[in-house]
């Protein structure tokens, strides 16, 4: 039936309008967290670290090791595997970026609740290089053994998603840089507003839990005003009620509630910033993988202005 579903939607995108070559115009710089160069003044703790509900305390070094990252809550979820919580050679422990909960920040993604078939070829894919992410995953994949990949792949799988990220519309937010440390983006220490413009920007709820790798505290997805709305009507109807849109809709694929449908994943309630930079390596091919085949035509067509708005909606379901 997927297989059915995958042919259905391939077909309907190659009679879409004409279509468009994607360009740099399109590259949602917003979704990619590149450190400031000039950052604000550090003031790392030296005492131990709490964060409220649990009873483990960290120094701000040992939250910082991402080969032995924290893990506040260890009994909201099965015993992890040794790659999970411990570096492997290049391999950093997965709970450093994707944290003990899988949710991630906005630099990574969550793998809460993904299949474990989806996870384990997606590293593979990571690994061959047929899917490219040049700050880390590439090597890391390439530092993990098949068994490694699938203890870590069959552990994510049984986390639970959802509950994560809280979307805003707006026109202002909060300034912000992105952090050399960690590749989060986080507010400026002297506060302050500016125009949101034609961007996503994505915020701790709490500065300091966020730092300390909390997975009990999200995150605010400040968005465009209207950017929901019209990120609904591509993800329903491929942009239009009547006629031919652009794309096709996500549902066909992933699903009614964009939660997945067998190993295709969920894309509901993920990091805006995530979901747009693959929409993004899909259009210019830095993602070739096998599920490239089903989206390179979905996304052909689809603007900066397009892909924002996908990833605005996501977010909220």
């Amino acid at each position: 039936m997927l297989k059915n579903l995958a042919c259905v939607a391939v077909a309907a995108v190659f009679t879409l309008h004409a279509q468009t070559a994607p360009s740099d115009a399109n590259r949602p710089a917003w979704a990619f967290l590149t450190p400031d160069k000039q950052q604000p003044p550090s003031s790392e703790e030296s005492a131990p670290i709490h964060v409220p509900g649990s009873a483990k305390e960290y120094t701000a070094a040992q939250i910082d090791d991402l080969s032995n990252p924290p893990d506040w809550f260890p009994d909201e979820h099965p015993p992890a595997p040794s790659i999970v919580q411990h570096a492997k050679g290049a391999a950093l422990a997965c709970g450093a970026c994707h944290l003990m909960s899988g949710h991630g920040h906005q630099e990574s993604a969550d793998l809460a609740g993904l299949s474990a078939e989806y996870i384990f070829r997606t590293m593979l894919d990571f690994r061959s290089g047929t899917r490219i992410d040049p700050a880390r995953m590439n090597a890391i994949a390439k530092a993990m053994s098949d068994e490694d990949i699938k203890q870590a792949a069959g552990w994510f799988a049984a986390l639970k998603p959802g509950g994560w990220i809280k979307v805003v519309e707006t026109d202002s937010v909060p300034k912000s840089y992105v952090s050399v440390k960690g590749r989060q983006r986080l507010p400026l220490p002297g506060g302050g507003t500016e125009p949101l413009g034609n961007r996503i920007i994505e915020l701790p709820q709490d500065v300091a839990r966020a730092t300390s790798r909390d997975p009990h505290s999200g995150f605010i997805a400040y968005v465009p005003v209207g950017s929901v709305a019209k990120g609904a009507s591509l993800a329903k109807t491929g942009g239009t009620t009547t006629g031919l849109g652009k794309t096709i809709s996500c549902a066909i694929c992933h699903g009614d509630s964009l939660e997945g449908l067998g190993d295709v994943p969920r894309i509901a309630g993920l990091h805006p910033a995530y979901v747009a930079r693959q929409l993004y390596a899909f259009q210019i091919g830095t993602n070739h993988s096998v599920s490239s085949a089903l989206m390179k035509k979905v996304v052909t067509n689809l603007t900066a202005d397009d892909i924002l708005a996908i990833a605005a909606y996501a977010a909220t379901q």
